[in-house]
């Protein structure tokens, strides 16, 4: 298999470019990234090889080995819409699940799971299955995720 003739090994945590060369739609899981074969909205493949496991967000660029950007936006994907009396203390149980979770004044999102739409409802918390971009919050030492308790 030959790479594509479009490699990015760089990126930016905002854009710079008015007019990028491109750009591509990543749902969360697919943000979460070091050596992979993207195709971007208008269908061109891209190589993305990062020297290390980044957490891209949305707003990001991935800078092309011709120092051109393509932008990365988050992708609508399947969500649970969390809302309450007590949000502060929904968001407390969430989070000890260390489940990714995007914090918004009047609701919380996160990825849909019927573990946790069940522990949820238990606490008082109502559900509703949505389909939006999701931008969780970073982990608490530094931007991005954090998967294991190893910081």
């Amino acid at each position: 298999m030959t790479a594509p003739p479009i490699s990015a090994r760089t990126y930016s945590d905002h854009c710079h470019s008015t007019v990028p060369f491109g750009t591509v739609h990543l749902d969360y899981d697919a943000r979460f990234l070091r050596r992979k074969v993207l195709h971007l909205d208008d269908g061109q493949p891209l190589l993305v090889d990062l020297p290390k496991t980044t957490s891209l967000g949305h707003g990001f660029a991935l800078i092309l080995d011709s120092g051109e950007e393509v932008h990365v936006f988050a992708a609508p994907e399947p969500l649970l819409e969390v809302t309450g009396d007590n949000l502060a203390r929904i968001a407390w149980h969430i989070g000890n699940r260390h489940t990714p979770c995007q914090i918004e004044t009047e609701r919380l999102l996160i990825q849909r799971d019927h573990v946790i739409r069940d522990m949820l409802a238990k606490v008082g918390a109502e559900t509703r299955e949505i389909t939006e971009p999701f931008t969780p919050e970073g982990g608490a030492y530094g931007h991005g995720r954090t998967h294991s308790h190893a910081h």
